[in-house]
């Protein structure tokens, strides 16, 4: 495994985001948006994330790029997000919604989303944007869009489980005192 922040050092910033229309957000199982900032060292890179979510073994990297401008959430699956270049303002919990959150994220930060969780890229600071992205082993992922007829994936969300170890940290991290 990647050398990581140590968790005493770590800063975690918590997230519960109600849900908003056809957005259901943290509402169904009630966990949180995290986001672990800087727990990758500056000097990272894609390869490496990529590597790390390979050996502590909960996640699949599933995709490197930028990420959607358009809002959506996941019924089938969480998500983690690690970045891997730049900086960005990113949108949580449906840009109409009263309540949603943007945070800016920078190089070595990582969220972990539960599914459900409205996101998207609002602005790509620097013009290079990287996230690496993926989903735990054996779950597949979809897209919605907080729409009335996407009830029926929502009502799916409750069965999903949630993480046996976190997908930074593994036996250890803030995804286990949820």
């Amino acid at each position: 495994m990647m050398a990581v922040t140590p968790l005493s050092s770590l800063q975690v910033t918590k997230h519960y985001i109600p849900k908003f229309n056809y957005i259901p957000n943290s509402s169904i199982q009630n966990y949180p948006l995290l986001v672990y900032h800087a727990c990758f060292p500056e000097s990272t890179t894609a390869s490496a994330i990529e590597s790390h979510f390979q050996s502590v073994g909960v996640v699949v990297p599933n995709w490197r790029s930028t990420m959607s401008t358009i809002c959506h959430f996941h019924s089938t699956s969480h998500e983690v997000m690690c970045v891997a270049e730049g900086r960005a303002n990113l949108c949580f919990g449906g840009e109409d919604n009263p309540e949603r959150v943007i945070i800016e994220v920078k190089k070595g930060d990582a969220m972990i989303l539960p599914a459900g969780l409205a996101h998207r890229l609002l602005e790509d600071l620097d013009g290079d944007f990287l996230v690496v992205g993926g989903y735990p082993i054996g779950k597949s992922w979809d897209m919605c869009y907080g729409r009335p007829d996407e009830e029926d994936k929502i009502s799916k969300i409750k069965d999903l489980g949630w993480f046996a170890k976190d997908p930074i940290y593994g036996d250890s991290g803030s995804v286990l005192f949820l």
